[in-house]
């Protein structure tokens, strides 16, 4: 399960979004439970996620993970990982970083379910304010 996040975080340093998306199920699921208003809760199925994911190298560069913890758990299909990811707002050109917790389920080496928990008030200031994530986001 490391290699597999391990991998994961290789392809957003790469900005290979659809390489990550690849990383689901046919039907997997993409889920936010701290989303903000306005915010998508749930993305179902590797094409959804994968739409829904393509256009984040242009809002977000990221350049350098500065913090990552992989926990594994009694389930040897989950595991949870914590990081941090640092770059660039591509619109304003200003430094950035944010911290994150999945709790990812892997089975048959495809992603079944990831559960994104980050800061919704972080991204919004990071972006210039909640319009701006909505309008980023917001799907």
């Amino acid at each position: 399960m490391r290699d597999f996040v391990e991998h994961a975080l290789e392809l957003l340093l790469k900005h290979d979004m659809a390489g990550f998306a690849g990383l689901w199920a046919e039907d997997g699921v993409l889920e936010f439970p701290f989303a903000a208003p306005g915010y998508p809760r749930r993305v179902e199925g590797r094409e959804a996620i994968r739409e829904y994911l393509r256009d984040y190298p242009n809002l977000l560069d990221i350049r350098e993970i500065t913090a990552k913890t992989v926990h594994e758990t009694t389930d040897p299909a989950v595991v949870v990982g914590e990081f941090t990811v640092a770059g660039v707002v591509v619109a304003t050109q200003k430094p950035y970083e944010l911290s994150y917790i999945a709790v990812i389920t892997v089975e048959d080496g495809e992603i079944r379910h990831y559960r994104d928990y980050w800061s919704p008030l972080a991204a919004a200031e990071i972006l210039g304010g909640v319009e701006e994530l909505t309008a980023a986001f917001g799907g």
